[in-house]
């Protein structure tokens, strides 16, 4: 037999959503992904659709990116787009969130990295608020040990975009306690990363997240085709668990 059968996708690969997707320029990048071709990687994996957001958002300007971001996925019926803000002129934020929640958005994602906010700053503080209150799930970059406790108690929904292996028993702390926080599964590269959050506390707080363009898609549904874990577990982050989210 040629070849090698972990190369054919296979059912266990098959992924719902994707919660880490962005298209457009983004300078530390060797180069820029525009939609069209961000559709195109999508189409050619196990992945059927995406929560996705435009790069003009985070990094140039929050309303023209929210506007951009909702007009061109008016076209594409599998992205379903995430709004942003500026956590940097978090006076601005109160508008931005209620332009958003006009027009249906569930998500928010939050640059703070990009951006440079630290959970302590008001600013920071006020925008979350603020989502929270109006039942928006926070896409958070990030250290969760950082950002994690400042969000808890409020009952918020908060997918960690950065949760890496190596600070995986500090997020199960938080998650013990947060039903609402969920992190993706891009960086858990452990052996049994995704066997201990879900023998721990459980499937439904993890998504998944590949982090097109910016990262191959195979080695991400990969990690959910060799997982030791239930079927019913694997389809819970793979999909149900952001179509409860979206509901």
């Amino acid at each position: 037999m040629s070849g090698y059968a972990w190369l054919r996708p296979t059912a266990e690969e098959y992924v719902g959503w994707d919660v880490d997707v962005l298209y457009g320029p983004w300078p530390r990048h060797h180069r820029d992904t525009d939609l069209a071709e961000v559709r195109a990687r999508l189409a050619g994996s196990p992945v059927a659709g995406a929560l996705a957001l435009s790069t003009r958002g985070p990094l140039f300007d929050d309303a023209g990116g929210n506007a951009e971001t909702l007009r061109d996925l008016a076209g594409c019926p599998e992205l379903r787009p995430v709004g942003t803000v500026d956590v940097r002129d978090a006076l601005t934020a109160e508008a931005r969130l209620d332009d958003l929640a006009a027009a249906g958005v569930r998500f928010l994602r939050l640059f703070t990295v990009d951006q440079g906010a630290e959970p302590d700053f008001p600013g920071y503080r006020r925008v979350v608020r603020l989502a929270v209150e109006r039942g928006m799930v926070l896409l958070h970059d990030g250290d969760p040990r950082r950002f994690g406790p400042p969000l808890t108690g409020r009952g918020a929904d908060v997918v960690f975009l950065d949760l890496h292996a190596y600070v995986l028993a500090d997020f199960l702390l938080l998650a013990r306690d947060e039903p609402g926080f969920r992190a993706t599964t891009r960086m858990l590269s452990g052996p049994d990363s995704i066997e201990r959050v879900v023998g721990s506390v459980g499937a439904r707080h993890l998504v998944f997240g590949s982090r097109t363009p910016f990262m191959d898609i195979s080695p991400q549904t990969l990690k959910l085709r060799y997982a030791d874990i239930s079927a019913d577990d694997r389809a819970a982050i793979a999909t149900r668990n952001v179509e409860e989210l979206l509901a």
